[in-house]
Formats: structure tokens, sequence, C-alpha cells
């Protein structure tokens, strides 16, 4: 079985693909997912970045990660790069699970890191995984400080946005996706069918499988 999207209110058996009543301990389910798309990052951020965040890039380099010096946290995703038109800065991508009230400040203090580290210009991306709205603040405005970040619901994107990968680790996004107006069970159908397509030895389906 498949994790269930976070708060979608359903079980999805993928061997007889019935209905099964919702179960407490969705703060779980979700950090299942945050765990699925954090192994694999590098096959997942690329098309993230692409049809996610909607950035045209053409060339990226692996930043590291220890900027946090008395933080308790590291960034989820961290990269140089350069798009299309020669723009040059800094990308961090955060993948997030619960809606923080002191996100903003956590993003700012990042921010402010990186520019002095990097010299370059920053540009901040949170991706919220639960298909709830959250109510955190990207932004603050004082009298000597105005900041801003951008936070991206995955639940607004088209699951078929992630169906197009030849990658079984991104079509699994697909399940914390919009499905436009397809019935759910048939677009979560076409998900599952597509991952159980690839060889055994393409993907560790076992990792992220379940059946009941």
């Amino acid at each position: 079985m498949l994790p269930t999207r976070p708060n979608a209110g359903l079980y999805i058996n993928t061997l007889t693909f019935n209905p099964m009543p919702k179960q407490s301990g969705e703060g779980n389910q979700a950090s299942q997912y945050d765990k699925i798309i954090k192994e694999n990052l590098d096959v997942t951020l690329p098309v993230i970045i692409r049809d996610v965040l909607g950035l045209d890039i053409a060339d990226s380099e692996e930043l590291p990660d220890d900027i946090q010096h008395t933080k308790e946290r590291k960034p989820d995703a961290l990269k140089k790069v350069t798009d299309t038109v020669g723009h040059t800065y800094v990308l961090q991508v955060e993948f997030q699970i619960a809606d923080e009230k002191e996100m903003v400040y956590r993003m700012a203090e990042y921010s402010v890191m990186l520019m002095r580290r990097y010299q370059l210009p920053v540009k901040q991306y949170v991706i919220f995984l639960p298909d709830t709205k959250p109510a955190m603040r990207t932004f603050f405005d004082t009298e000597n400080h105005q900041f801003r970040f951008t936070l991206i619901r995955i639940a607004e994107a088209s699951y078929k946005l992630f169906l197009k990968s030849e990658r079984p680790e991104v079509k699994m996004l697909g399940i914390l996706a919009n499905f436009d107006t397809e019935d759910v069970y048939a677009a979560v159908k076409d998900i599952v069918d597509q991952v159980h397509s690839f060889r055994p030895g393409d993907f560790a389906e076992s990792r992220y499988f379940k059946s009941r």
C-alpha cells in the first residue's frame, strides 16, 4: 500500500484498490513522504525545480549544507545555479510537513547566512507537503527589515507533471499533487500502475509499498 496523501482521508490498497477507513497518525504519513522525497533528491529535485518551481536552470552546483553553525537543522537542498538567461544565485528548497509559525524567521536566518557566505542573491522556496492550506507567514516588514520567501503547496501542482517522468521515484510524487478533474481512484491507480511497471532492479519498491 502506498502511504496516503496527508489529510486525504483514505488509504488506497494497491492490491485490491479498495478504500480503507482512515486511521490515526497523519503526522507519520506526512513524515513518510518527507523521507521518500529527501532520500531521492538527486532524482526528484530537478523535476521539482523545473515543473513545480518553474525555474529554467542551465547549470547547477551542489553547495555544502554546513552553513548553520549554531542552527540545529540543515537545508534540505542547497545549490548554486545559473539560469538560461545567465543569472547566477543560491537556490534553497525546503520540504515542509509542519505548519510552523516560526518558519519565516528560520528562512530569514538562512538567507542572511547564505548571502554573507556566497555573496550572491538567494532564492528560497518552501514546498508544503500536506494538502491543507498552511497559515505560516511568508514575509515580514518592519522598520528595519523586509523579507519574504516563496511558499508552494505541492497539492496545487497537477499529478500529471510527475507522471511524465521516466523515474518511479518522481512518479510517486503524483500522490501528493492535484488530481485535477480525475476520479481519485482512477488517478491513484494510474500512479500505482506506472510505478509497479518498473522492474524490481529499477526501483526499491519494497521500501515504499506495503500490502495488507
